[in-house]
């Protein structure tokens, strides 16, 4: 079977080699198309193949004009072109198109257009809420591209029962367990290049976004150092909004020597190492489907404090420590006990690294995949 699977920013590349790797080691002959590779970026295909097929002009430019307006406006309309009247050749020689992420709504219905008929549509909705609702003219117009698709794949109950509640139909929704991952491995370099704590750390890692919390997490933390509770909080990853006010109050408080900020597209290796050098590992989103950066942190066997929103609300009991999404002084109380005691924070590390050990594998999920696909080009023909 020829797949072509599509993910043109990359939004979720370590799931997409993961993915492709699995279908590729399950007989299927599989493309991957995104955009050119970056430096931070850490797929290395095994079996299958990549094509910079996205971007690839807008992505030279980067290094000249910077990631600002200018480099966003020269994106759009790089893809807004491609959709309308770009190659589809690759992808229509395929048995189906696998979308991961559609990154434009108002420029991908121009191609799932042009596809619709000539084949088989399959996409992986990571999120009911496209975006979680921060993006703007990006994902105006996502619900309505998801009635182009003959199958819907989500991770669990929650996405499958929201994506019901939009009026989609149960018949096309399949739902397939996400299996941990593992983001490349430090370094020796990237290890040197994180200070090993002095205190017990708190780490957040991954892109920064209003509908994860960070501006509670920095509330709790403030809460607990003039309690005189001794830690650290690194904030480690790329921000999409602004921080500075969250940064400047913790410098006011009198705290900026227990704040460490690591901002910027991260290679997986410096991420690993930021995991490394946690002690405890914390996700306060407001709301959320799946989280490929907890999925990807279980094998480390850190401490966990999540949210109660999506799919960490239906994570089994002692797993992590569960705090009400959306209120700070709950979240302090859920960092407490891990930050007070090195026994609780052991316990919890065990607690999730069991836990992932006993999560379904990406061998799984590819003959799963491969299941939906059969049936959904059998309701075809």
């Amino acid at each position: 079977m020829k797949v072509a699977m599509l993910d043109p920013s990359l939004f979720t590349g370590r799931y997409d080699d993961s993915l492709c790797a699995a279908l590729a080691g399950e007989g299927s002959e599989v493309t991957l198309f995104g955009r050119p590779m970056r430096a931070t970026d850490a797929i290395a295909p095994q079996s299958y193949a990549y094509r910079p097929h996205f971007f690839r002009r807008s992505e030279a430019l980067r290094a000249r004009i910077g990631e600002g307006r200018a480099f966003r406006v020269a994106k759009a309309a790089e893809y807004g072109l491609t959709c309308a009247l770009g190659d589809l050749s690759p992808l229509i020689a395929a048995d189906l198109v696998h979308v991961q992420w559609l990154p434009l709504a108002p420029a991908d219905r121009l191609m799932l257009n042009r596809l619709k008929g000539r084949a088989a549509l399959v996409h992986t909705v990571h999120n009911a809420d496209a975006y979680h609702a921060d993006a703007g003219l990006q994902g105006r117009g996502y619900r309505a591209l998801l009635d182009l698709f003959d199958a819907l794949i989500v991770h669990g109950d929650t996405t499958r029962a929201a994506l019901v509640g939009q009026g989609v139909d149960p018949a096309c929704i399949h739902v397939t367990p996400h299996p941990p991952m593992r983001l490349a491995a430090a370094g020796p370099d990237d290890l040197a290049a994180i200070a090993a704590p002095t205190m017990p750390r708190l780490l957040f890692f991954g892109t920064i976004r209003p509908y994860k919390g960070v501006d509670l997490l920095i509330d709790a933390c403030l809460q607990l150092w003039r309690a005189g509770h001794r830690f650290e909080l690194a904030l480690a990853g790329k921000p999409f909004m602004d921080v500075t006010p969250l940064t400047d109050a913790v410098t006011r408080a009198g705290f900026a020597d227990r704040l460490i900020t690591d901002f910027g597209f991260l290679t997986e290796g410096r991420l690993d190492a930021h995991m490394q050098r946690a002690d405890m590992l914390v996700f306060p989103y407001r709301h959320i489907d799946s989280s490929g950066a907890f999925l990807s942190a279980l094998h480390h066997g850190k401490a966990m404090v999540t949210s109660d929103a999506g799919m960490f609300g239906q994570l089994p009991d002692g797993v992590a420590i569960k705090a009400a999404a959306g209120n700070a002084p709950a979240l302090a109380q859920a960092l407490l006990p891990l930050i007070e005691s090195a026994a609780i924070r052991r316990d919890y590390g065990a607690r999730a690294l069991a836990y992932g050990a006993d999560m379904g594998s990406w061998k799984d999920m590819a003959v799963a995949t491969i299941g939906i696909y059969h049936t959904m080009l059998g309701a075809r023909a």
